[in-house]
């Protein structure tokens, strides 16, 4: 029963375009088979040019998302320099690989899409479950529907594709997997990142009623 608790899907995608980031995901939190949440934000800003998507166990995801907005601001602080894309990547994937081996009841595994702006241009990693890092050069995705979004982002993206059409992709690879994997759906987020900051462009609710 446990194991069953502990156990959450959802699909987050990102989108390196020419000039910067989506980030998309939808808005469904599972426990097991009971969908939990209708309403879950999956998308959280880390500073004005950093954003990341989130994937996995919702407490161990909300509390290294909380260490990692913290330990950014402290580095500007010590510094007074703004922090890049690759420096955060980092600090989250060493906070990831902390957390997964606790010893614990119940396992800390948490994915993560960290996506942002910097003097050297925009950037997009993936943060897998183990800590590792890796740089992606056009998109990816995580979560229980990256199966069927990859399909859609393999055939439909191109590089240095305005923002504007990497929203449409996003959006379209996240249809794809809202309609066919059940962990994901009722709702979707969209968050570019420019050289002028984090925005979110959309959140918008996907109800089904039954009469």
């Amino acid at each position: 029963m446990e194991e069953n608790l502990t156990k959450t899907g959802t699909t987050t995608i990102g989108v390196r375009c020419k000039d910067g980031i989506v980030l998309v995901a939808d808005k469904r939190a599972t426990a097991g088979h009971m969908i939990v949440d209708k309403r879950a934000e999956k998308i959280h800003q880390l500073d004005t040019h950093i954003a990341i998507t989130i994937a996995g166990l919702v407490s161990d995801a909300q509390f290294l998302t909380k260490l990692a907005r913290a330990e950014i601001q402290l580095k500007k602080v010590r510094t007074h320099t703004p922090v890049t894309i690759k420096e955060a990547a980092n600090l989250l994937a060493n906070l990831s690989y902390a957390n997964i081996r606790k010893l614990t009841m119940i396992p800390g595994i948490v994915g993560f899409l960290i996506g942002g702006v910097d003097a050297d241009g925009s950037h997009l990693y993936n943060i897998g479950v183990d800590g590792s890092v890796t740089e992606e050069e056009d998109y990816t995705s995580d979560g229980s529907g990256s199966v069927f979004a990859y399909g859609v982002l393999e055939t439909l993206y191109r590089k240095d594709m305005p923002i504007e059409e990497g929203i449409k992709l996003a959006m379209k690879a996240l249809n794809a997997a809202i309609q066919r994997d059940s962990a994901s759906g009722n709702g979707v987020d969209v968050v570019t990142i420019t050289k002028d900051g984090v925005k979110r462009v959309l959140s918008k609710k996907l109800e089904v009623k039954v009469e």
